[in-house]
């Protein structure tokens, strides 16, 4: 126990988690993750499914959320940088509307636990990363729910020197605003 720093948030139920990495000359160790450790901080869940992706630089993925089924993610990166952010979208949260944003990258090894009831997302700030994650739920497809980037009553920093830069798939650029959620 006592490989990780939780670092509860202004959201409810939105954690920063530091990793502590064992290292020498022959390289390094850590625990991405620990059930007792993460029970024992109130984040008491299964994970079903890994994920992994590959994006190139300004690759912006998401926002993205399951309608009906709701995923919790545990988000890391394992090579390059992204800013990882999420939007509150659970009805009735008192942080409704509000986002968060962190920086992940393969120097700080820091996670991100996203709750079921955010829409997820992330840009590319290196030339090329790598993204995991941890799912609370199997992917469905159709129950596929998405958040503009670029909603002005959200009001993401996405920390992009050029917006216009920016390279997102077809269905993200459809999404709906938060006020059509």
């Amino acid at each position: 126990m006592g490989c990780f720093k939780f670092i509860e948030t202004e959201i409810e139920g939105l954690f920063i988690i530091e990793t502590k990495v064992f290292g020498d000359n022959r390289g390094y160790f850590l625990e991405s993750y620990n059930y007792e450790d993460f029970k024992a901080n109130g984040l008491d869940m299964t994970f079903v499914q890994d994920n992994q992706s590959g994006s190139v630089k300004n690759v912006l993925r998401g926002l993205h959320f399951q309608k009906n089924n709701p995923q919790g993610k545990l988000v890391r990166v394992l090579k390059g940088e992204v800013l990882d952010v999420v939007v509150d979208i659970r009805k009735g949260s008192k942080t409704f509307g509000k986002w968060k944003s962190v920086l992940l990258n393969e120097e700080n090894r820091t996670m991100f636990y996203v709750p079921e009831g955010f829409a997820h997302g992330f840009v590319v700030m290196s030339d090329y990363a790598e993204f995991a994650y941890k799912c609370t739920n199997f992917y469905d497809p159709s129950d596929e729910g998405g958040l503009i980037w670029n909603d002005p009553d959200v009001g993401i920093d996405w920390k992009v020197d050029n917006l216009s830069d920016i390279s997102l798939s077809d269905k993200d650029k459809k999404n709906p605003f938060l006020k059509e959620l």
